[in-house]
């Protein structure tokens, strides 16, 4: 854990467009204005430097896919060593030839790379066709292990991996001192409101769950705005905003709207995790030798 145990988080929520560079200026423009608010963290979203191609399955999008260390991963190292921000953004990961990943990637206040994650849930619905992409993460020393910086251990998620809470309780088990989901959700444009707010109410509630179970803070930045199906076959999809940071009981510091850009800040005391874990000792009175049947796909 950092030696300083309050730090001050920032989440950005933007649009994106096609142009790479376009969006990656954009967030340096937030970055810079977050840093100069005192935030000591900066999250940005999922796949941050592109449109979300994966509403579609074409070869093109492969075109913007690059190996770490790459232009996009350069960039926010200097970034972060410019502003002085620890940085959680996203890549479109190269690894080799025909393996691809959705990876976020995790520079410190002096532009020094500490790590990366590869997305481990890889989802495939409509409009959401990312297993044509990304392949998942590996199980290995990397897959839900925190990521160490000069302002903690932080706990990287991506988006699918929001709903499963195996992936938040292994992290928090690994130490942890926070939870990030850099996150692209949105609406199915054909859906009626109550769907559309059933579908919102949920993606909160589960990740106040996880905050909660674990006793750990969580920031969720998800990306705004509408993004057309370039195929043109469907509507695309209306990004619902609403990124969230909450504190370890699940209250929530700072909430976006579903249709703005906006840069949330709220400061974190971790210290507060060790109390509550002391009050409501979950992780002591955990049942682990009853809990086998969780490795199986289906009892």
């Amino acid at each position: 854990m950092a030696k300083n145990t309050v730090i001050t988080v920032a989440a950005i929520q933007q649009t994106c467009q096609s142009q790479k560079q376009h969006n990656l200026n954009r967030s340096k423009d937030k970055i810079k204005a977050a840093a100069a608010k005192g935030a000591d963290l900066v999250v940005l979203q999922e796949l941050h430097g592109t449109a979300y191609f994966c509403q579609s399955e074409s070869l093109t999008p492969f075109d913007l896919a690059e190996p770490i260390p790459g232009p996009t991963s350069h960039f926010l190292s200097a970034c972060a060593k410019e502003y002085q921000v620890v940085i959680v953004g996203s890549v479109f990961e190269k690894r080799s030839s025909g393996v691809y990943h959705n990876t976020a990637v995790v520079f410190d206040k002096d532009g020094s790379f500490k790590g990366l994650y590869r997305k481990m849930h890889i989802p495939d619905d409509p409009g959401f066709h990312e297993k044509y992409y990304f392949t998942p993460g590996d199980h290995d020393n990397i897959a839900f292990s925190p990521i160490a910086t000069s302002i903690g251990k932080l706990g990287v998620l991506v988006c699918w991996d929001q709903w499963y809470p195996e992936a938040a309780r292994l992290m928090a088990l690994a130490g942890a001192d926070i939870l990030l989901y850099p996150t692209a959700i949105g609406w199915d444009l054909n859906d009626n409101h109550d769907e559309k707010q059933r579908q919102l109410d949920a993606w909160i509630t589960v990740q106040r769950s996880h905050a909660i179970t674990n006793h750990l803070p969580v920031v969720s930045v998800n990306r705004v705005g509408h993004e057309a199906d370039s195929t043109g076959a469907t509507k695309g999809i209306q990004f619902w905003g609403n990124s969230f940071i909450s504190g370890p009981q699940g209250e929530i510091l700072s909430q976006a709207s579903d249709a703005e850009e906006e840069t949330l800040m709220a400061q974190i005391d971790y210290s507060r995790s060790n109390t509550l874990r002391q009050i409501w000792p979950f992780f002591r009175d955990r049942r682990i030798e009853a809990y086998g049947n969780i490795l199986k796909r289906s009892l």
